[in-house]
């Protein structure tokens, strides 16, 4: 019975046009990939991935994970706590502090277990959450998971965050995005920081999308709109997207990172990032604070992309980061212009329920450094005979 009723539910996943495949990279990550696959094979141009400053594969990152691993073989062997904690995560947990301008810093193995670490830790019954509607997966789980009173506000609304901490509660924690990663705009800190700062809450920004491309050296939203860590007291940050590795950090007092060592059972219980990995986000974290240049062409990319689909139909959001979505809004109809991209080399994101509401399925479309402006005009040009062909023909259907 159960074996049925999974596919069932597998069926009415792909009637509904929501059924996702994975695709088979067969090269290293970048602005050009090769796929292997049934449903997916050949050469494409890459604006689907994450790896905004294109350092997933930087000879000099791949060169400290091979001299690193060399050195000091593959597997970490245990957890932190146990005999899994390298000189290379100590060197890099001092380095990101002095990044983020925090007395601390801690990596994580990934970035689901940093923010359910945070929110689990901190709080629990008696308590009070209050969370962006459109915050990551990993935030809303910690916050539901946590035992505390669970409340979301209006997407980036400052009364609507008022009104939610004016409930009671022992603890409050308003917790953000800091660039939401499928809208692609940011949250706006210092409206939060006098919001919380009058309700007695602390403040959790997850910036994995901002470090490394916000920010004069790469230091992320809180860098660029100068905020301490009195008032951004939790900072959260990943190694997958800019600096193009894999891991995730908190940032804070020394009190929290010692309660996050002591109390945190995803810390506790999992095995350390392998010794390699470590070794390589260093070499990331000093191409970034020395990538003034690379953040000046993934903005000029960006502008360049804004200037040509405006002229264009499209509903193109708000956004002035890497992460540039147009919402087409029915699920089949947005599918059709990925798959006519595809045909023509060109990868996108293709983001559905449940990842954002009913009715604004979007193509997620990601720029990075590693990108030419020919490559954008091609994404562009395409994007014109796609609206043409499909969103045309749909709105004069709904027209008549």
């Amino acid at each position: 019975m159960i074996e049925q009723e999974l596919k069932q539910a597998l069926a009415e996943r792909a009637r509904q046009s929501l059924y996702r495949n994975r695709k088979v990279m067969a090269s290293a990550q970048g602005s050009d990939v090769s796929l292997s696959s049934q449903a997916h094979d050949g050469e494409f141009i890459n604006f689907a991935s994450n790896d905004y400053l294109g350092l997933a594969n930087h000879p000099d990152v791949t060169k400290a994970f091979v001299d690193s691993a060399n050195k000091f073989g593959v597997g970490s062997g245990a957890s932190h706590l146990v005999i899994g904690h390298h000189q290379e995560h100590h060197l890099l947990e001092q380095e990101l502090a002095e990044f983020t301008g925090r007395a601390r810093a801690l990596v994580f193995s990934n970035g689901y277990a940093a923010n359910l670490s945070c929110l689990n830790v901190l709080l629990g019954q008696g308590d009070l959450v209050a969370e962006d509607k459109l915050n990551h997966a990993s935030l809303l789980d910690g916050g539901l998971s946590s035992g505390a009173k669970f409340r979301r506000y209006i997407h980036n609304d400052i009364t609507s965050l008022d009104k939610t901490l004016s409930l009671p509660g022992n603890r409050k924690i308003v917790v953000t995005d800091g660039v939401f990663s499928m809208d692609g705009d940011c949250a706006p800190l210092a409206d939060i920081i006098t919001t919380a700062k009058n309700h007695d809450a602390w403040l959790m920004v997850d910036d994995a999308h901002g470090f490394g491309v916000l920010g004069k050296t790469g230091a992320g939203l809180c860098e660029q709109l100068q905020l301490s860590e009195q008032q951004v007291p939790i900072l959260v940050g990943t190694f997958g997207k800019a600096f193009g590795t894999y891991g995730a950090f908190v940032a804070g007092s020394e009190t929290l990172i010692e309660t996050l060592i002591q109390f945190a059972r995803p810390y506790i219980y999992s095995t350390a990032l392998p010794p390699a990995i470590a070794a390589a986000t260093r070499q990331s974290l000093k191409i970034i604070q020395q990538g003034a240049e690379l953040r000046e062409k993934l903005q000029s990319l960006i502008q360049l992309f804004r200037t040509r689909v405006s002229a264009l139909d499209f509903d193109l959001m708000e956004s002035n980061t890497a992460i540039q979505p147009l919402v087409i809004g029915d699920e089949q109809s947005m599918l059709n212009i990925a798959e006519f991209l595809k045909a023509n080399g060109i990868l996108v994101g293709a983001i559905r329920p449940p990842t954002v509401p009913k009715g604004t399925a979007r193509l997620r479309i990601t720029l990075t450094a590693a990108h030419t402006p020919e490559q954008v005009e091609k994404l562009t040009d395409l994007l014109a005979q796609a609206y043409d062909q499909f969103c045309s023909q749909a709105n004069e259907s709904l027209a008549e």
